[in-house]
């Protein structure tokens, strides 16, 4: 027994030396980084604020409403002539502006946020982020019918990328600090603490990582602070008394209106990627110059929202509405699906802004369509309008930004309603399961997958494009490197890979033909030979793969 004892306090002694030399050695720095991650948080925060306060100020100004909260029911009123031209005049400046500051004439997003975090160490780019910023900030004061989360989440991504590249930290760093950036822009932009946090898990880093819980809840927290700072704490939408669910005979209903909104969120975005290749094909077919682009969509945006001004700018006015049963069947219906339209012509015309806002919008009407046709047969058993209204918008948003859980809390954190929970989850993993089959799991990596950066398949299908042959290759005369003569003689026969090409363009190369080593080389012209530079083992490819995924694994299970 005492042996046993003498045992258990060495074991004890040895624990506590090593939590000890732990607490010496790792504490400091974890503080450290926490306190960045404040000071990250607090700047994404102000970030958030900022831009929420320039809309305000310049569509104020613009449409000549005092308040901008109610700026859809005042915009009926104004001159047609008003309304048609504010958004042709803030696609021509929005065009001037991506022709001169960015290389491909797209306003950059969450989607390149996520891009970054995976192939860029957790950085994005700075010229044309403030540009798309810019570009972003005068289509929602124009009437462009997008959202601002998506920018805010840009710009936060940009002031993190600052830090990182200031500091000099590694890619894990870089992308820790990027999700507590994104973390404080949501949790400001919403005043949702929870779900910001998670967003930036969910979305941007796409783990739970324990490592990288503790600075992203320390900078959500402090956008939320920044939020609250500005606008009070309250919420972003009032509900009308409270909402109770008949469970037994009710709960069917949320299962088929979940289907219902994942098929109006694929619908939303397939229209989005439509109008986009419709609108790449006119501008090519009539040479339309590429800064012409967002005013011909401003111009049909004005056309529409004479009728339809609800489509201006956010449409907070419209999504509270439906939150309060406060429009009928017809109106529900056909606002949504003008809604969709106004949001494909704005993201066709390369016009910028995000579509956190409009699925919201979207999924509220959608809730509220299918509340009018569910009360309608069973007027005993259905709950408000209120809580389809609400469990549509969770559920359309869900499964647009392909963020189950981070979405369903921040509708609760929106309205404050807490004893919805159900309706909300049922419908909002209902259409996530429904979209995900018809779209790459999501907006942002549907728009990836368009441009070909292959971040929906997981790590496994990623990581090969990040490695170039040349940095994996052995040079000629170096240790182990491959026969010339051999060389050559595969190069005659058509089997190598260009100097330019990546790990995901060899792999294939090397199953298909069965060789131990493809030649590297230069094509410097169509009459000239290939130049040999190198060859690539396929021993080597598959180690560095091998390595990267060892890395990734550790670094979402730390």
């Amino acid at each position: 027994m005492l042996r046993a004892f003498s045992r258990q306090w060495h074991d004890l002694r040895g624990t506590c030396g090593r939590s000890w030399d732990m607490l010496r050695h790792k504490a400091p720095g974890q503080v450290t980084f926490w306190l960045i991650a404040l000071v990250v948080g607090a700047a994404a925060g102000a970030s958030a604020v900022i831009f929420r306060f320039g809309i305000n100020r310049l569509q104020a100004a613009l449409y000549g409403t005092e308040d901008v909260n109610t700026l859809a029911s005042f915009a009926r009123e104004l001159p047609w002539v008003w309304v048609l031209l504010i958004p042709v005049a803030g696609g021509l400046v929005v065009g001037v502006i991506l022709q001169y500051f960015t290389p491909d004439g797209r306003v950059r997003s969450v989607s390149d946020v996520i891009e970054g975090a995976a192939l860029n160490d957790g950085r994005v780019e700075k010229k044309a982020g403030i540009a798309s910023a810019l570009c972003s900030w005068i289509t929602l004061s124009t009437g462009g019918s997008t959202g601002r989360e998506g920018p805010v989440v840009h710009i936060a991504a940009m002031i993190s990328s600052w830090v990182a590249n200031r500091l000099r930290v590694d890619g894990i760093t870089g992308r820790d600090l990027l999700g507590c950036a994104v973390a404080a822009a949501v949790s400001a932009s919403f005043n949702a603490p929870i779900a910001g946090a998670l967003f930036g898990l969910e979305v941007v880093l796409r783990h739970f990582a324990l490592h990288a819980f503790a600075p992203i809840v320390v900078a959500s927290a402090a956008g939320t602070v920044i939020n609250r700072l500005a606008f009070g704490d309250v919420t972003e939408f009032l509900l009308p008394g409270t909402t109770t669910v008949e469970f037994y005979l009710e709960l069917p209903a949320f299962f088929l209106m979940g289907l219902v909104c994942g098929l109006v969120a694929a619908l939303m975005m397939r229209a989005i990627f439509w109008s986009d290749d419709v609108g790449g094909r006119i501008q090519k077919r009539l040479g339309l110059p590429h800064w012409l682009r967002p005013a011909v969509a401003g111009l049909l945006l004005g056309a529409l929202a004479i009728q339809f001004p609800h489509i201006i700018g956010v449409g907070y006015e419209t999504t509270s509405r439906a939150l309060t049963g406060n429009l009928g069947l017809t109106q529900a219906f056909v606002f949504t699906a003008v809604k969709v339209a106004a949001v494909s012509i704005t993201m066709a015309g390369r016009m910028g802004g995000g579509v956190f806002s409009p699925s919201l919008m979207v999924g509220a009407l959608t809730g509220l369509t299918f509340a009018h046709i569910a009360t309608g047969f069973f007027p005993e058993q259905s709950s408000a309008f209120t809580l389809y209204a609400l469990a549509g918008m969770g559920a359309v948003a869900a499964a647009v930004l392909g963020a189950p859980i981070s979405t369903t809390l921040i509708v609760f954190e929106l309205t404050g309603d807490w004893q919805t929970g159900l309706a909300v989850m049922v419908s909002v993993s209902m259409s996530t399961a429904l979209a995900s089959r018809l779209v790459h799991r999501s907006f942002f990596l549907t728009q990836l997958e368009r441009r070909h950066v292959h971040l929906a398949a997981g790590p496994q299908a990623y990581l090969l494009a990040m490695f170039r042959v040349t940095g994996v290759m052995r040079r000629p005369g170096t240790e182990g490197a491959a026969d010339e003569e051999a060389c050559h003689r595969m190069i005659a026969q058509g089997l190598y890979v260009q100097q330019s090409a990546t790990l995901e363009t060899a792999l294939p190369r090397f199953d298909k033909s069965g060789v131990a080593f493809l030649p590297v080389v230069t094509l410097e012209g169509e009459d000239q030979s290939p130049v040999l530079q190198g060859a690539l083992f396929h021993v080597d490819a598959l180690k560095a793969y091998n390595r990267a995924l060892a890395a990734t694994a550790a670094e979402e299970h730390s």
